[in-house]
């Protein structure tokens, strides 16, 4: 780990509630700045949704085969 801070103010002076701001923009970025962001998976992409959802046993389980879930 290195010796230097995270964060150097050059100009200005800051009030602690703008430092806590800045801080927690810093924070909420992405991890290193040279790996892309991933991108969210489409649902269609999604291998499940080919996957059938079990079928019904017993009686009336023909009726309900064909109605809507």
């Amino acid at each position: 780990m290195s010796d230097r801070p995270l964060l150097r103010i050059v100009r200005g002076t800051p009030d602690d509630v703008e430092l806590a701001a800045l801080t927690a923009v810093i924070a909420a970025l992405p991890g290193e700045a040279g790996t892309p962001a991933e991108k969210p998976k489409s649902a269609w992409a999604d291998p499940s949704r080919r996957m059938r959802t079990p079928l019904a046993h017993g009686p009336g389980a023909w009726r309900a085969s064909g109605m809507p879930r």
